[in-house]
């Protein structure tokens, strides 16, 4: 691989693909040249990557031709036919969707927690669930110091989460609604503005569990190399336009304190604290957004587990970045030297 790669965007014309360019160009990440891949509804159409405009090609069989990096966020359907064709064609793939997290050959990596595991590559490696990467970059570093064997997380999940279309209609039913007027979800199942509901995954009718919190028990399980982890997940869309959070309580083996998950917390790599008692300020959405680090607050000892085993905190993220595109190009950055080695 040259010390500068072909790159390409899979989905480049979606909200992640937007800040693929804007991640790697913030970050200085050394592009020989940018293929920008997209339906064809959406080809002959310019993006602007680095002061320069550049073509969006339709995504086909032949665009992975001489291609290094192909970072993919275009759903599950498009990685599962494409991914193996830009692998057979020599590119590395960065997968957004959750098409082979859970293939035991596939890297699942969070470059923070696990970065060692992208040696093990066979040409493509997955980016976790924004939602498991959201709550998964702070535990970590508490998981190394005193093994968590219990988590139950509740999340808090932007329109972000479900792509460009969904912000849009969020943004569209919440005019309509402030304007007195019937607004009829398109892309939702249920009214998004002054609404929450149940993530818009399908629910499975023996666990009661919906895709999202599957995922995040799952992939946390892979990620943290613990089958044994007990974990609860309740997965909930807010009208939020962009930037996740979770409350979650841990369960450690040990006794643990507030102070040691602040002490900890202070150190922990794409963590920023933010936990002002006397001003009640703490991780918001509005301060996520646009930010690469997780931030996390509320940290208290949770009352409802006398041993002193158990610490609650609130954390935010933004999904469009640590969640998915900084993530993402955060494995790429490694690639090169992690191929090389």
């Amino acid at each position: 691989m040259s010390n500068d790669p072909v790159v390409a965007i899979v989905g480049v014309t979606g909200a992640v693909g937007a800040e693929f360019i804007a991640t790697m160009d913030k970050r200085g990440f050394r592009v020989g040249k940018l293929k920008a891949l997209a339906s064809a509804r959406s080809a002959g159409k310019t993006v602007s990557f680095r002061g320069q405009p550049v073509v969006i090609e339709e995504l086909n069989e032949r665009s992975f031709e001489g291609v290094d990096i192909a970072l993919f966020s275009a759903g599950g359907g498009i990685s599962k036919k494409y991914a193996p064709i830009a692998v057979k064609s020599g590119a590395v793939v960065v997968d957004n969707s959750s098409a082979f997290r859970m293939d035991p050959n596939v890297p699942l990596v969070i470059p923070e927690i696990n970065a060692n595991r992208i040696r093990d590559h066979k040409g493509i490696i997955a980016n976790p669930n924004c939602a498991a990467i959201t709550a998964l970059v702070p535990l970590w570093p508490i998981h190394q110091k005193n093994r968590i064997k219990r988590v139950i997380i509740s999340t808090y999940q932007a329109a972000s989460g479900a792509g460009a279309a969904a912000m849009e209609e969020l943004v569209e039913s919440t005019r309509a609604n402030l304007n007195g007027q019937v607004y009829t979800p398109k892309v939702m199942p249920h009214p998004y503005a002054f609404n929450l509901f149940n993530h818009n995954t399908a629910v499975d009718p023996d666990t009661g569990y919906n895709d999202e919190e599957t995922k995040v028990i799952k992939e946390t399980r892979k990620i943290f190399e613990d089958e044994t982890i007990a974990i609860g997940v309740t997965c909930v869309r807010v009208p939020v336009l962009r930037a996740h959070c979770e409350a979650i309580t841990f369960e450690c083996e040990k006794e643990i304190t507030e102070d040691q998950v602040r002490a900890i917390m202070a150190r922990a790599p794409g963590v920023k604290v933010v936990d002002d008692r006397a001003k009640n300020y703490f991780p918001m959405p509005i301060d996520a957004s646009g930010q690469d680090d997780v931030l996390v607050g509320r940290i208290r000892k949770d009352l409802s587990d006398p041993s002193g085993h158990s610490i609650s905190m609130f954390v935010a993220a933004d999904q469009l970045l640590k969640g998915a595109a900084l993530n993402a190009v955060q494995i790429a950055e490694l690639l090169p030297q992690r191929v090389m080695a």
